[in-house]
């Protein structure tokens, strides 16, 4: 993980680095990808995520523009702000970022 790590979710399991806290914002982005991994039966989420983060390194040649690619993130960036979002959200809404 790189030195910008503030959490991580772990199979829906939130940990945060030590001496960081995270905002609601952050709070929620985490939730949609427990959300997201639910849906996934967890281990497809990893595979899923580590298999397209992969696949747009080897389109953009940078892990972190890859990061910022990857369907899961991009959903759950452009959701974070809306509490209400997991109320309303849709079965596999991350499909429509790829």
């Amino acid at each position: 993980m790189g030195k910008d790590f503030i959490a991580i979710n772990l199979f829906g399991m939130i940990i945060v680095r030590k001496g960081r806290f995270l905002s609601a914002d952050s709070i929620l982005h985490e939730r949609i990808h427990t959300a997201q991994m639910k849906e996934m039966l967890f281990v497809f989420f990893y595979l899923w995520y580590v298999t397209e983060w992969l696949v747009r390194m080897l389109w953009c040649f940078s892990a972190q523009k890859a990061y910022w690619r990857i369907s899961f993130e991009r959903e759950a960036y452009d959701n974070e702000g809306n509490p209400g979002y997991l109320q309303h959200r849709k079965l596999f809404a991350w499909m429509k970022y790829l």
